[in-house]
């Protein structure tokens, strides 16, 4: 037999222990088991402490009985010793978690269960010594943090939240883990079907690239609050089942979807669209019949619908088509009731826009089939944007159409006026109302998700949304008037990445912003430090839906335009977007602070 005998001094008093591994003849070990006190040391109903392994843990001696639970509060760490015990229950004095004390499961859910260890005592009388087993069967930790995940969604508990994600990662576990998670709930429990926590959550999953690996998992996180927070006190969504004969075909069902959309009728077009992807439609079919009755009309709700679409979809590839079902019917609603634009009266006076684009909708079709002999000779990105910033939608609606002709793809139509958008927030001016960022805002993100969208679809009913871009980016002229001056790296007041975090600490640092982006770029900066800058900044901040949307959508738009003038133009938008919305009270940060050191073992009740 061989005997390591180690010893501790505990808070409350001091306790020699042996760690004693018996082994048989052969060499195999018999007995984990560690003497850790003398029964007589223990005080009845009061907390003793004992280091055993590098953990620190609590025995108490109630009801004739000695357990053993971890000495943290898995809540935010306070020493279970110095709680109090009755009728078996150990209650924290912190925040007054309670927890069995027999196995260590919690009655309250936003503290976790602690955890306990197997005891034993051997010997009898004052011979009489505690043993425990400090090195019980681990739990599966993914299993635990997934479930521990639903239930901060379910109870919207931020602190919960943050501990699940980071056990995630830390686990190992795959990011498409917490999404699932996530899109089940939020698509479940928003009786409003898809909205902007889910839709932050995708767009904080697609730049997780683009981030440094420490602010990951901080991302998913603010994502997960935000589907968390829509969701909370929501009842359930009931899904419609599909249509009992599956054998309709898609394109009648497309036709039949697009006409119910038409009538406001959500049930109707909830269930074609769910029987053409139970029926194995596939997703480019079945995301054609969303984009098409989505640019039915124009400019739906400023946008929302057609974002919400395009983001539904990305969170599909990102976590698997099996999914659906359930995410893309969460749509239908939105959708149905959305406002249509050619109801408003300023794409009616003074100048008809709904009557232009009605001229020349009927002849996109032409003008894509005379374009296909030039397709990929085309080079006027540059003079088409600068006539979408001008102040003809006529000349816009022409030069869009001639660019057609010209050989210029639906997908660099879109891209050329998604910049356009771009530049609107580039050089908005900060004499106008705070409250105007956001019409600029709605029109670069709804100009990008038609881009995204005819990634994957395209269509001419589609390409209408290009041209329902375009009139947005006019009417959003007089938000330019006068445009701030682009910056430059002679005018940057700062070219150091690292500087940004300071800078953003103080209000209406917009200008600032802008200039530090320009000048880093022309410094020859890392545009991959760049990113993942600006991706920091983003999550300390409590930010609001549309931050985290403008800066998804110039990441991605970047994604295209790396080396550009106007990839330059797209980051300085979202810089001072940032800016202009930035320093918030953070809280959404402490909160992740306190459970990232939870996680490291940090004691936050010191000092």
């Amino acid at each position: 037999m061989s005997e390591t005998i180690t010893s501790q001094t505990s808070a409350t008093t001091q306790i020699d222990h042996a760690v004693v591994e018996r082994t048989d003849s052969d060499g195999a070990a018999r007995d984990r088991f560690v003497r850790v006190a003398a029964l007589r040391d223990l005080t009845a109903d009061t907390g003793t402490v004992v280091r055993v392994n590098g953990q620190n843990i609590a025995l108490f001696l109630h009801q004739g009985r000695v357990y053993a639970v971890d000495n943290r509060c898995p809540h935010m760490g306070f020493p279970l010793q110095k709680g109090s015990v009755k009728d078996g229950i150990l209650t924290c004095h912190w925040h007054h978690a309670r927890f069995d004390l027999a196995c260590g499961g919690t009655f309250d859910l936003w503290a976790d269960d602690v955890r306990s260890y197997p005891v034993e005592v051997r010997g009898e009388g004052e011979a009489a010594e505690v043993w425990l087993d400090p090195d019980p069967p681990a739990r599966d930790p993914i299993a635990h943090y997934r479930q521990r995940l639903q239930d901060g969604l379910k109870y919207n508990l931020r602190l919960v939240i943050a501990k699940a994600v980071i056990g995630l990662l830390q686990a190992g576990a795959d990011p498409k883990e917490a999404l699932e998670v996530g899109t089940e709930f939020g698509v479940r429990y928003s009786n409003n079907g898809w909205g902007a926590g889910l839709t932050i959550l995708t767009a904080m999953a697609n730049i997780l690239p683009s981030l440094q690996p420490e602010d990951r998992a901080l991302a998913l996180y603010q994502g997960l609050t935000h589907v968390a927070r829509e969701c909370a006190g929501r009842p359930p969504r009931f899904p419609l089942e599909p249509l009992p004969d599956a054998e309709t075909k898609p394109e009648t069902l497309k036709r039949w979807f697009r006409e119910f959309v038409e009538r406001r009728d959500s049930d109707g077009a909830e269930r074609c669209l769910r029987t053409a992807i139970e029926s194995g439609a596939a997703p480019a079919q079945v995301a054609d019949m969303l984009f098409a009755a989505c640019t039915d009309h124009l400019y739906r709700d400023i946008g929302h619908p057609m974002d919400f679409i395009n983001k539904a979809f990305e969170m599909l590839d990102l976590i698997g088509w099996e999914h659906a079902g359930p995410v893309l019917t969460s749509l239908v609603g939105r959708i149905a009731g959305s406002s249509r634009q050619e109801e408003s009266s300023s794409w009616r006076q003074p100048v008809d826009l709904a009557a232009l684009l009605a001229e020349v909708f009927p002849t996109l079709l032409a003008a894509l089939e005379q374009g296909k002999t030039r397709a990929g000779t085309w080079q006027g990105r540059k003079p088409l944007a600068e006539i979408l910033l001008g102040e003809d939608p006529a000349a816009s609606v022409r030069a869009m159409t001639e660019a057609l002709r010209a050989g210029a793809t639906p997908e660099e139509l879109a891209g050329t006026v998604t910049y356009a958008a771009a530049r609107r927030i580039a050089q908005f001016h900060t004499r106008n109302e705070f409250g105007d960022w956001d019409t600029v805002l709605h029109t670069f993100t709804y100009a990008n998700a038609i881009q995204q969208a005819m990634r994957r679809a395209p269509s001419v009913e589609l390409l209408r949304g290009v041209y329902d871009a375009a009139m947005s980016v006019y009417l959003d002229r007089f938000l330019n008037t006068p445009p701030a001056p682009l910056p430059t790296a002679e005018n940057g007041a700062l070219a150091r990445v690292d500087d940004l975090p300071d800078l953003l600490d103080r209000q209406q640092q917009v200008n600032e912003a802008g200039g530090l982006v320009s000048a880093a770029l022309a410094a020859n900066t890392s545009d991959a430090d760049l990113l993942a800058m600006l991706g920091h900044v983003l999550l300390r901040e409590d930010a609001d839906f549309h931050t985290f949307q403008s800066v998804e959508a110039a990441f991605r738009q970047y994604q295209t335009l790396r080396g550009t003038e106007e990839g330059r133009h797209v980051l300085i938008a979202a810089a001072r977007y940032l800016a202009a919305h930035s320093p918030t009270s953070r809280s959404m940060g402490q909160t992740y602070s306190i459970a990232l050191r939870l996680h490291r073992g940090e004691a936050l009740y010191e000092g």
